[in-house]
């Protein structure tokens, strides 16, 4: 006699069942959009990746090694540092911040100009919070990423002086999008692209030369020093040196980031406004 066999039903389940479908939730949505952006991520990630690896091995042989070298045997390095301790985690938050004005300008413009992929994606169900939102996290964990990878390179090199140098990464991460948050917004209100060079150029450059990364921010002339702490980038290079030096921030830790945080809260509100009028209008 002979047993009856188990049956296993392929019948389709969720939303791909026949009928009905249930309404999207707004992660599946979100997902969504970032899964736009890895798609296209694939015909790029070869080149981006080898940069990520080529940009770090540069700065630490000419900043760190090079300069640390002429640095360390006149003055004795920084800050009770050698300068290659010194600089490399300012170099962390300074690169996150360079990924975030590269990916919040003319990447945003071209979604809402030039090849107008986000009206696309308002013709679907997503809406605008979900669509910026979408793309705000896939930068991030672009930031994420490149730091991750910054900290292999720099590490055999003898750069952190403790493991909880990983908390750069998280760190790197708020500073990055304590940029790319406001930026969106700010791309979204630009009829060209020719004010982003003025961007790079005057807020980008300057930034990286005045907010601690190579020199404290207490070496600036005194009436300097309020606006380098005034922009995220020097609360970014802060919370990255303690991290890298196992040094306890203390309450200046909650000062850095509440800034941060500060800077995302209000960019998300103007990024989502601009979006709104840009998009929908």
């Amino acid at each position: 006699m002979s047993t009856p066999t188990a049956t296993v039903s392929t019948a389709p389940s969720g939303r791909l069942a026949a009928g009905p479908r249930r309404p999207t939730t707004r992660g599946e949505r979100v997902g969504a959009v970032m899964a736009h952006h890895f798609f296209v991520y694939r015909r790029t990630w070869k080149g981006s990746i080898i940069g990520r690896f080529a940009s770090p091995l540069f700065f630490l042989l000419s900043m760190g090694l090079g300069l640390g070298a002429l640095v360390d045997a006149r003055a004795g390095g920084v800050a009770g540092l050698p300068y290659l301790r010194f600089v490399v985690p300012g170099i962390l938050a300074m690169q996150a911040m360079m990924l975030a004005f590269g990916d919040s300008t003319y990447a945003v413009m071209g979604y809402i100009k030039w090849n107008r992929m986000y009206s696309a994606m308002l013709a679907t169900p997503l809406r605008v919070g979900e669509v910026l939102g979408g793309h705000l996290a896939v930068v991030a964990l672009q930031i994420g990423l490149a730091t991750a990878i910054f900290l292999l390179v720099a590490a055999p090199f003898g750069a952190f002086g403790s493991w909880w140098v990983l908390l750069a990464v998280p760190v790197a991460v708020l500073t990055g999008m304590a940029f790319a948050v406001p930026l969106f917004g700010l791309s979204a209100r630009m009829e060209t692209d020719s004010g982003f060079s003025i961007l790079f150029r005057f807020v980008m450059t300057p930034l990286m030369l005045f907010s601690g990364t190579f020199f404290p921010v207490a070496q600036l002339p005194a009436w300097m020093q309020p606006l380098a702490w005034v922009t995220p980038l020097s609360h970014g290079v802060e919370l990255s040196r303690d991290a890298s030096e196992g040094r306890w921030p203390g309450w200046l830790g909650a000062v850095h980031l509440a800034v941060l945080a500060a800077y995302v809260g209000v960019g998300w509100v103007l990024a989502h406004r601009s979006f709104s009028r840009r998009l929908l209008s």
